[in-house]
């Protein structure tokens, strides 16, 4: 249970911090499962092309977010109003997705919504951090709102589409829009009741004002550029696991019937609400660079299962309750771990340029090497997943390894201390 957190001087808003989470993460949850079909031969009939394009505009978001958004939230506009302007805008632009019928409209819709929405994921990891008395412990728990509202809004649209077909599919999937539309107007209202959270300028002035390049600069650190090396490795993996798993949940050798491959990836989701519930205590316990490297291995024993134990359907659902590990003890630390080693006035663009990895190129990567490895390793219409799933399985093997050998923060982190009482290990970016 959530509960709110107090000091001398006022409670922590822990539940108004989770509720945003909850918001924020309908949004995405309502639209993305089921878009996919609504743009296919049933409904508006893209091309393969036009709907990789459509699927690409998160990655475009999150490399124009770093330039653009994040150095006006974390130097000019106060992060709620910041979240307020964007789920407003957004939430038009995503409604009006309702009624778009040809692609240029549709992707242009798209866009928009995620050049708006892509942002906020980093503002409102800011906010929570910014409020929260202690993030170690709290950030799962408000981080868990997150995976609860994406929960919230996806799995009641997909059932209310079993049992229909073509026509009549594609006109009840035309809902995820109003749904997603409806929230972000929803949060953009809420977002002016969060509690207020300034930006912060930089009394440096030159180059160092700039939000983005400064906090790209922190990456001289070796042990941020070793985390920031190995999240692209892992984000790879993760968005790999998406692209990958329903055709090989749904192939004769798992045998997974198409209705219930949803239900049994959402095992994952279920388990990733319990792993958040933990993580404070797990962090505490274990530290930065272990509870990461346990994320990052739960990557390489569920896909080392997947390529081992095909024809076992039960290991096979079983299995997917590492997905909560995976992301939990990795991304959801990795928030953590960002906000504890960069200073005030850049967080938002920090958390987006690792978002950056997370969303965007790590997707795109994800796409670039396992569509094409895929087709390589099909033979009349059999994919060898054996050998498919073992390249995963020893990414995340070397990524563990690069952490284990390579990842060492200074010991003023484990305390929770900020980079600006560590000013003489702070690089430099002159005028």
């Amino acid at each position: 249970m959530l509960r709110r957190m107090t000091t001398n001087k006022s409670a922590a808003p822990t539940f108004r911090l989770w509720l945003m989470m909850v918001l924020e993460f309908a949004i995405w949850g309502a639209w993305l499962p089921l878009i996919w079909g609504y743009m296919g031969k049933d409904g508006l009939a893209f091309s393969d092309s036009q709907i990789a394009w459509v699927g690409s505009a998160f990655a475009i978001a999150s490399i124009v977010g770093i330039f653009f958004s994040s150095q006006a939230a974390d130097r000019t506009f106060a992060a709620e109003k910041f979240m307020a302007f964007s789920h407003l805008l957004g939430g038009l632009a995503i409604l009006g997705m309702y009624w778009a019928k040809d692609f240029p409209t549709f992707f242009g819709l798209m866009l928009v919504h995620a050049l708006l929405f892509v942002p906020t994921i980093s503002v409102s990891n800011s906010i929570a951090f910014t409020h929260m008395q202690n993030a170690q412990k709290e950030f799962g728990l408000v981080r868990m709102g997150g995976t609860i509202g994406w929960i919230l809004a996806a799995w009641p649209l997909y059932f209310v589409l079993q049992g229909k077909e073509g026509a009549a599919a594609v006109a009840a999937s035309r809902n995820i829009f109003l749904v997603a539309g409806i929230t972000s107007l929803v949060l953009a209202a809420f977002s002016l009741t969060l509690p207020h959270t300034p930006p912060k300028k930089d009394a440096g002035g030159g180059l160092a004002g700039i939000a983005w390049l400064k906090a790209a600069g922190y990456l001289s650190h070796p042990y941020l550029l070793v985390l920031f090396v190995v999240t692209f490795i892992d984000a790879v993996i993760h968005n790999g696991y998406f692209v990958l798993a329903g055709a090989f949940l749904g192939s004769p050798t798992v045998g997974i019937k198409p209705e219930w491959i949803m239900p049994v990836m959402s095992i994952g989701q279920v388990a990733e609400i319990l792993t958040m519930a933990v993580l404070g205590g797990v962090l505490a316990k274990l530290g930065w660079k272990t509870t990461m490297i346990l994320g990052i291995l739960g990557h390489a024993v569920r896909f080392a299962v997947f390529a081992l134990l095909p024809q076992n359907q039960a290991v096979i659902i079983a299995v997917q309750v590492l997905h909560g590990i995976c992301y939990a003890f990795f991304f959801a630390t990795l928030y953590i771990f960002i906000d504890a080693a960069f200073p005030k006035d850049v967080r938002s663009s920090a958390q987006s340029l690792f978002n950056l990895l997370v969303l965007g190129l790590g997707d795109l990567a994800a796409k670039w090497l396992f569509i094409p490895l895929q087709t390589r390793l099909t033979t009349d219409g059999t994919v060898d997943y054996r050998q498919l799933f073992l390249y995963p399985t020893f990414m995340a093997l070397a990524a563990a390894a690069v952490l284990l050998l390579f990842f060492w923060p200074p010991r003023w982190l484990a305390t929770g201390a900020e980079v600006e009482d560590d000013r003489e290990t702070e690089p430099q970016i002159v005028a």
